[in-house]
């Protein structure tokens, strides 16, 4: 992972996007797991279209990609992105949060897209 000086705007932009609690949780999720929209909606009990909007901002800025299988799109972070190396020393100063997965199987309700 190269270390990137990255411009005081662009940085203020990214730390604005992890400001949202959601975010943050999707991107330390998609850190470590391809995920589905059906996942987050689950996961945060909103609508598939809020999810869809805080994936568009993460995608708008090149962090989050996207790769379908079958019928269904799966998104994750881009490990090569040029500001990956900033997020990810965000991202590893958080706790785990595969126990959300975890929680859905227990219920039963993961869903069959995944």
């Amino acid at each position: 992972m190269l270390e990137r000086v990255i411009e005081v705007d662009k940085a203020a932009h990214i730390l604005k996007l992890l400001g949202d609690q959601k975010r943050l949780t999707m991107l330390k999720l998609m850190d470590n797991h391809a995920c589905c929209v059906c996942d987050f909606v689950k996961i945060f009990q909103i609508s598939q279209p809020a999810v869809s909007q805080h994936l568009r901002k993460l995608k708008d800025l090149g962090l989050v990609y996207e790769e379908r299988r079958g019928q269904w799109i799966f998104y994750s972070i881009d490990k090569e992105h040029e500001y990956y190396s900033f997020v990810h020393l965000v991202l590893e100063q958080l706790p785990s949060q595969d126990d959300k997965f975890k929680k859905l199987e227990e219920e039963g309700i993961r869903t069959s897209c995944c």
